[in-house]
């Protein structure tokens, strides 16, 4: 299996669950060249992780860093955030 094979091309964002247990889940995301995963907070930490390609990763409180293939980034709960894709980028979010 490739988690490339989880998305298609027609959304500019799409996210599919990877894995889910009673203890927490992770989430397979893709965001297209260009294309931006909108301002949300989650309810709970989380661990980004770029899995191929390239994003930025900002934050409310002034975080903004660039996660290339192998990066990732704890996300805090309760602080608005966005990813903006620079090149067609695959992530995993774990929560």
């Amino acid at each position: 299996m490739n988690i490339k094979e989880l998305h298609t091309r027609e959304k500019p964002v799409s996210a599919t669950s990877l894995f889910k247990s009673e203890l927490g889940n992770a989430t397979a995301i893709q965001i297209l060249q260009g294309e931006k995963l909108k301002e949300h907070i989650t309810k709970t930490p989380a661990l980004l992780i770029c899995v191929e390609g390239e994003v930025i990763f900002e934050n409310e409180n002034g975080v903004k860093e660039a996660l290339l293939t192998g990066d990732y980034v704890n996300i805090e709960s309760m602080v608005k955030h966005w990813v903006e894709g620079k090149v067609e980028s695959q992530l995993i979010l774990i929560k």
